[in-house]
Formats: structure tokens, C-alpha cells, sequence
């Protein structure tokens, strides 16, 4: 059955829309809503509004789902084109109801959301669009302009003068001559710039030229001499150097720390702003009778509209957003967003110390939902992916699996009778086998328990690497806090995972000879139980879940009220992993003396039924990762998908269960020891390149870190090693103002007690070997460079000096697939 349009006011004047497409998009001609085409959709003219809808049609079937309604100024618009799109934009909320989040974007300074919708990029055209034209004319060759191609994950180009003065250093330039297209790119962008760039050049040839335009690409001027001659041609001759890179958005804007909420209002003719209250923010200072402003360090502006707040109120958000922007003296393209009580996006969520909603009142600290109450029809996974992918479960659990115990920082084989039993204390390595589409697959958990030491975290970290090596770099991995176990985690376990105390030998019977111990019992079935040993205290009970309480005289499984059939069906199956003594069954409230006594006394505990609470509710995000300038900066992708995972791009998937380590663990477990990180630090102030770790192998942070290039793309595309068998004790100490072409031109790694770069190493001691195994002054990070070349050209198909000039990346890989990594 065909779907209706969505249902519009047409006395107000707006469109009908087709509710099947999520992007419409409308131009704001002669003060009217006229829709653009399909076609056209990354085409906006400098001269006019623009007005975006968005409908995730993903989220489309969930209730309460909200939509993106946007207005977009051209900076040449005028202001009763502007006054247009606003007054548009406050119909089409009423039209649309209260789920729908607004926002007014300004040319260049689009928000994060907005650009995500354009994945090949925006078009900036000048002048504005004659009534009765097109928006892009195809197989168009008469034709000059140049454009100037910006941004990183989300690129734009917009026209610039046709000269030689519109460059500079940093960016992307497209000399569009109809026929021939020439992109220029600049000597400071990065691999990743370049290949966005190209990607936005090549669907203007698809799109505009019907994909019959030659494309040229200027990376070397000096060796793009016919390209130069043509750019030339139409610019005239260079004179003077190139401008420097002009910045986007400085660091300190993007993460300007200072928050302040805002009570606005109209008292008579004038506005009063209120200063409420600054960082940290709690959610009790929004009324739902009122409006605020969140005023994001002059960044971005945040209008939040009550539940109960009236329709004149809501209605004048955006002139009050705009009154507060001119009244701070911020920038007039000054992002600002709208959201309503109730459908607030997660970027306004997180400026707030903590924030509970419909999905939040009820807190699982496990995070596995639903999972608890419910039954999993694990029959269901091959038949409805989506299901496998939002509970991340690659199979039912039904593979093979090996246990490892990090002990005296090696990794030790667990007893498989023993393989379910896990230390707080301790670290853990599962090697889950399994078979997807008649191939085999690994999956390496590395599980964290909360008491471990920070060398224990850095060993499991170490060890499961030399475990990928024994598998040729076949093993995904994934990193498992203790308490926010993945569902195929437990899974895995088939109901049997039960975490212990301490640090001590695994053995049942071990483990239990002494003082009194409660563990406390989760789950429905084989695939989500999970069972903890909690404080022996009274108050450690709960009347949602079942408990053990064992003693060295009698053993008591207590049922809180609140727990169910499935619940106490599994309990009786787990109890025995535990203790093989008689359990006598207690209920909650017909406790013997004895068992408060064993718990120190009766105290208060949670007695309330725990309702289940749907994780899915909380939306992953993506951030792509990014230190070009020197700083850590993290851009959240809107609405991502897997196109959005480019290869030159590091990102940080947040969904919400999994990453819960805090600071300090992952300070102290993931980024590497003190003293490596300070001796890195010693050897850039001091220069002095020799100055390599006892063992005689040659550090490669260390030699990373003094590596770097002043151009920013060379970071991306790591040389290889350089032999110096005459000069690997020679101090290569110099003066800051050379520091760069010095640690660039003399390194001599990998730094070693004997020259092997003539005849080479055997590469059986070479190939498939743990770091501990590698003959004496062999770094574990380049074993391929200690092969012979004829060796090295035999195994990898290419001389080193091509292998070297390959993408980092690249090397790794093919590191990975012949035994080198």
C-alpha cells in the first residue's frame, strides 16, 4: 500500500510532501516555498534562503522519533528572504507537531548535522537563481570558475575570484574549465583531504558534465608541468608566494569549556536575559512552564522550549536566539538550535552533569536491558540481522572458546571446567572460534576486571597481541570492562559466567574455603545470565534478583520478591558452579536467623520491582577523530552509516554500553606506561637520537615521535626505516631551529648492537615470532626490514623502497597477512 503524504496546512502555503523520502528541500524565491530538485539537492545559491527537512527514515516506524527542520541564510541574502525561511520554518513545526528539532544555519559555519545529509559534499553558487532556471544544468562547457574545496569529513567548495590570490597553502582548489577540470592541492593538506576533494571533483564530472570532462590533479607543481601551463594560462603567472592556510574554527572555539543557561524573556518592548547558572548544569533548572537559552562558549546557542511553555513563547525563539547573539556580540552565523521539552538531542544532553528521561529513570548499571527479563530467541539472528547488529551478536554463542589468565603478566590457560570463572583481580583473554558463511572467525575478548592492576591491564593489552601474531592477524578485537559484559559475551558462557573476588586460583573449591560470600544472580535464560560476588552485607540484596549466601556450615539461595519463574530456573542451574553443598531456598521476607547473622545484621536494601529498560533507546554516535592542528578534536557524524568509515580516518564509535572505562583506566591500561611516555618526552627535548631503551632495540614511539614533518600529509605517510651501521652510538643532538630536517635526514633506526642490513636474517626467525623470540637487536615493530632484499622482494612482491613509500596502513596490512606485524 502506497504511503500518504504528510499533512500540511495548505492555507498557510506550504507544499504538500512525500512522506517515503527523508531529505526535502525548498528555495525561498519571490518570498514563496518552491521545492528543489532531486538533483540539486548539494546546490545553494549565495543569494537565497533555503529550507531542509529531515525525516531519519530509519527511526521512522519509532515512536516519538524526531525530525531536523532547518532554515539556511546565504551570506547574500536578504533580510526579507530571511524573514521568509523563519516564518516558513514556524509553520512547518506546527504542521509537523513537537517532535521536531530546529536549527538556522549560516553559509560556511553549517552545523555537523546539516552537512551530514550531503555526503559528497556542498556547492556554494553565486549570484542568485532566475526564476524559471534550473539549479544544474548537465553537459554545461562554457564555462570558467574557480572553487575553493574546504573541510575534512564534510566538504564544501564555493566559488572564489579567478586568480592566483584565492590560494593558499592548506586547502583544495578546482579550476573548472568545462572540458578539463584541474584540482589543485595544496602543499599542508592531508591524504584524507586530498581523496574528499577528489571524490566532490569527480561527481561534479558525473553530475554537470555527464562524466565527460578530464580531470587532472596537481599534487607537485614541479611535476605537473602541462597542468601548471594550463592553470597558468587562464590565471596568468603566479607572482609572490602562496597565502598560509587560512583557519576554519579555532580549537578553543570548538571546545570552549564554558557553559551558562540563561532564562530569556520580554518584559514591554525589551529582552531580559537572566543569567541562571553555570557549569556543571543540572536538568531541575529547566521548567517546563519556561524558555532558556544555553549559551555554548558563543559557539553554538541552544533554545530549549517547555512542555508547557506557550505557543507566543515557542514562536518567538528564534528572534529572541538572535536577540541574545547580537546582544553578546557573537558573530551573526552563530549557530542556534531549537529543541523542545522531551526531544532533546544528544549534544544538548551531554552539556548537562546528568540527565534522566523516559529512558533514563530507571538505571541498569549492567546495560543489558531487556535481555534480563526477556527471553532471546537466538533462532532469530540469522533470520533478522538487524537484531544480530543492535544486540551485537555475531552468532548464538554455540562456537568454540578458549580462556586465557593473565598471571606474572603472561597469559595462562584456564581449565576449561573452569572456564566460566572470572577475578575481579585479575585479566582475561577469550578466543571465541566460530564459522560465518562457511569461514572460519575469530573474536578476542580482552576482559578488564575492576580490581586489576594497571600492569595487568598494559600485559593484557601486550599478550593479546602476540596471540593475533600466532594467528596471522585473523583475531577481531574487543575490549570488556567487568559489569558492562556484551551480550554474545555472555552468551558465550551458555549462563555459566560467574565473576569472583579477589585474585585467586580457579578452583571452586579454592575460592570458597573461607569467609562468608554473596553472589548475586541475573538473567532469563543461557544467554544472559551473569553471576557477581557482591559484599557479604545486607544491604548488597535486592528484590528484583536472586542471591546465594554461602558459609562454611550451610548455603541459602534467597528469591527476592521481585524476581521470576525464568530467573529462579536458571539460579537453580548456576548455584552449582559455585558450591556443590545442599542449597536450602529462602524467600524474601521468611529469612532464619541464621542468614541475617551470616550478613552482619538486617539494613536497608532497594526493594522496588526493577522495570527492564530498553538500551535501544539511546542512539549510537560516531566521532571522527582528528589532531592536525596539534589537538586532540573530536567531530560528531550525524546519521551515519558505514560509508561514512573512510580508510584514512581514525573514529570513535560511542554505543553507549561499551564504553564505560573511566579516565584513569584507560590513562593507565590502553596509552602506555609512565616511564615509555616520559622517555619519549626526555628524547624530543633533549634530541638526542641514540638515547634508546636498555635492551638495545630502538623505541618506535619514540622514533614516531621524532619523525614528524611539517607537512601535515607526510604524517599520514610513514617511510620506512634507514640502516646506519656506522653510527648507532653517535649523538644526534642538535638545535631546535633544525630539529626537523635533523630527525628526518640522520635517523638511524632501527638503532642495533650489529649491522643486519646487507645480508639479512633468516626469515624463519623472523616470520610468525613473538617479540620475545626475535634475535637479539631486532625491533619487534620492523622485523620485515631485517630480511635480505632478495628475501623481502620474494615474500612481499616489491623492494623495500616501494613498501616504504606505501601508506602506513598499507604496510600494516600486508604486514598482517605475511607474519610480520
Amino acid at each position: 500500500m502506497a504511503e500518504r503524504p504528510m499533512r500540511m496546512d495548505t492555507n498557510k502555503g506550504l507544499p504538500a510532501m512525500e512522506s517515503h523520502r527523508d531529505l526535502h528541500i525548498w528555495i525561498i524565491e519571490n518570498l514563496k516555498m518552491v521545492p528543489v530538485p532531486r538533483r540539486a539537492y548539494r546546490n545553494f545559491f549565495e543569494e537565497h534562503c533555503y529550507i531542509v527537512l529531515h525525516v531519519p527514515q530509519s527511526l521512522k516506524a519509532t515512536q516519538g522519533a524526531s525530525k531536523d527542520l532547518h532554515y539556511w541564510v546565504g551570506k547574500e541574502a536578504s533580510r526579507d528572504a530571511e524573514d521568509a525561511a523563519g516564518s516558513f520554518v514556524q509553520h512547518l513545526q506546527e504542521a509537523l507537531g513537537g517532535a521536531t528539532v530546529q536549527h538556522r544555519e549560516a553559509q560556511g559555519h553549517e552545523s555537523a548535522c546539516f552537512l551530514s545529509y550531503f555526503r559528497r559534499g556542498i556547492i556554494y553558487r553565486k549570484g542568485g537563481l532566475a526564476s524559471g532556471l534550473s539549479h544544474v544544468e548537465t553537459n554545461m562547457y562554457n564555462i570558467q570558475r574557480l572553487l575553493h574545496i574546504r573541510g575534512r569529513k564534510h566538504v564544501s567548495a564555493a566559488e572564489v575570484e579567478l586568480s592566483w590570490n584565492s590560494f593558499n597553502k592548506g586547502d583544495i582548489f578546482l579550476l573548472d574549465l568545462g572540458r578539463m577540470m584541474i584540482q589543485w592541492n595544496g602543499p599542508k593538506t592531508s591524504i584524507a583531504e586530498k581523496a574528499r576533494g577528489l571524490a566532490l571533483t569527480r561527481s561534479l564530472q558525473d553530475q554537470e558534465r555527464g562524466g565527460r570532462a578530464q580531470i587532472g590533479v596537481v599534487d607537485d607543481e614541479a611535476k605537473a608541468t602541462d597542468l601548471m601551463q594550463i592553470m597558468e594560462a587562464v590565471l596568468g603567472c603566479r607572482v609572490g608566494n602562496l597565502h598560509a592556510t587560512t583557519p576554519t574554527k579555532s580549537i578553543n572555539q570548538l571546545q570552549k569549556p564554558s557553559v551558562r543557561l540563561y532564562h530569556v524573556y520580554e518584559k514591554g518592548k525589551d529582552l531580559v536575559v537572566q543569567e541562571l547558572a553555570t557549569c556543571p548544569l543540572t536538568q531541575d533548572l529547566l521548567q517546563k512552564e519556561d524558555c532558556y537559552i544555553l549559551d555554548q562558549g558563543g559557539f553554538k546557542i541552544y533554545v530549549w522550549q517547555g512542555c508547557m511553555s506557550s505557543l507566543q513563547e515557542k514562536k518567538a525563539s528564534f528572534r529572541r536566539a538572535l536577540g541574545f547573539i547580537q546582544a553578546k556580540g557573537y558573530p551573526s552565523y552563530t549557530n542556534v538550535e531549537v529543541v523542545n521539552d522531551g526531544t532533546e538531542s544528544a549534544a544538548f544532553k551531554q552539556l548537562f552533569q546528568s540527565w534522566s528521561g523516559e529512558q533514563g529513570k530507571n538505571k541498569n548499571p549492567r546495560g543489558i536491558g531487556k535481555l534480563l527479563q526477556v527471553k532471546l530467541d537466538v533462532g532469530k539472528l540469522h533470520s533478522q540481522p538487524e537484531l544480530a547488529a543492535q544486540l551485537r551478536m555475531v552468532d548464538d554463542g554455540s562456537g568454540e572458546v578458549e580462556v586465557w589468565c593473565i598471571q606474572d603478566l603472561r597469559r595462562q590457560p584456564v581449565d576449561p571446567k573452569h572456564r566460566g570463572q572470572l577475578c575481579a583481580g585479575s585479566c582475561y583473554l577469550v578466543l571465541y572460534t566460530y564459522r560465518n558463511m562457511g569461514h572460519i572467525q575469530y573474536l578476542l575478548y580482552l576482559w578488564q576486571g575492576l580490581q586489576a592492576s594497571a600492569q595487568e591491564i598494559k600485559a593484557l593489552s601486550s599478550n593479546a597481541e602476540e596471540l593475533d601474531l600466532l594467528y596471522h592477524g585473523a583475531l577481531v578485537h574487543e575490549h570488556v570492562t567487568m559489569g558492562s559484559e556484551p551480550p554474545h559475551f555472555l552468551a558465550i558462557f551458555q549462563g555459566q559466567l560467574v565473576v569472583f573476588q579477589g585474585s585467586t586460583a580457579h578452583s571452586g573449591k579454592e575460592q570458597l574455603t573461607s569467609a562468608t560470600r554473596l553472589f548475586h544472580m541475573r538473567g532469563t535464560d543461557n544467554h544472559n545470565t551473569w553471576t557477581e560476588e557482591v559484599p557479604a552485607r545486607a544491604s548488597s540484596l535486592n528484590s528484583s534478583d536472586i542471591f546465594l549466601l554461602v558459609t562454611a556450615s550451610f548455603c541459602y539461595l534467597w528469591f527476592g520478591k521481585g524476581c521470576s519463574g525464568d530467573q529462579r530456573e536458571m539460579a537453580r542451574t548456576v548455584v552449582t558452579v559455585i558450591s556443590k553443598e545442599n542449597k536450602e531456598i529462602v524467600l524474601e521476607g521468611q529469612e532464619p536467623p541464621h542468614f541475617w547473622e551470616a550478613l552482619g545484621g538486617r539494613a536497608p536494601y532497594p526493594s522496588n520491582k526493577r522495570l527492564p529498560v530498553d538500551m535501544s533507546g539511546f542512539q549510537p554516535r560516531l566521532f571522527e577523530c582528528s589532531s592536525q592542528t596539534g589537538h586532540l578534536v573530536l567531530t560528531e557524524v550525524v546519521f551515519f552509516s558505514q560509508e561514512d568509515l573512510d580508510k584514512y580516518d581514525v573514529m570513535l564509535l560511542d554505543t553507549w554500553q561499551e564504553n564505560n572505562q573511566s579516565y584513569e583506566e584507560v590513562v593507565e591500561g590502553s596509552l602506555g606506561a609512565v616511564s615509555a611516555i616520559s622517555e619519549i618526552t626526555a628524547e624530543i627535548n633533549n634530541f638526542q637520537m641514540s638515547r634508546w631503551p636498555v635492551s638495545g632495540r630502538a623505541g618506535p614511539l619514540a622514533q614516531q615521535a621524532l619523525k614528524g614533518s611539517e607537512d601535515s600529509s607526510e604524517n599520514e605517510l610513514e617511510l620506512g626505516p634507514k640502516a646506519d651501521c656506522g653510527g648507532a652510538s653517535t649523538s644526534r643532538s642538535t638545535s631546535t631551529s633544525t630539529s626537523t630536517s635533523t630527525s628526518t635526514s640522520t635517523s638511524s633506526y632501527p638503532s642495533s648492537p650489529r649491522c643486519v642490513s646487507n645480508g639479512g636474517l633468516p626469515r624463519e626467525q623472523l616470520m610468525h615470532q613473538a617479540a620475545e623470540d626475535l634475535p637479539e637487536g631486532v625491533d619487534p615493530a620492523h622485523k620485515e626490514f631485517y630480511l635480505s632484499d632478495s628475501d623481502f622482494q620474494d615474500i612481499f612482491g616489491k623492494s623495500k623502497e616501494e613498501f616504504y613509500s606505501m601508506a602506513k596502513w598499507r604496510q600494516q596490512q600486508q604486514k598482517k597477512q605475511l607474519g610480520f606485524f
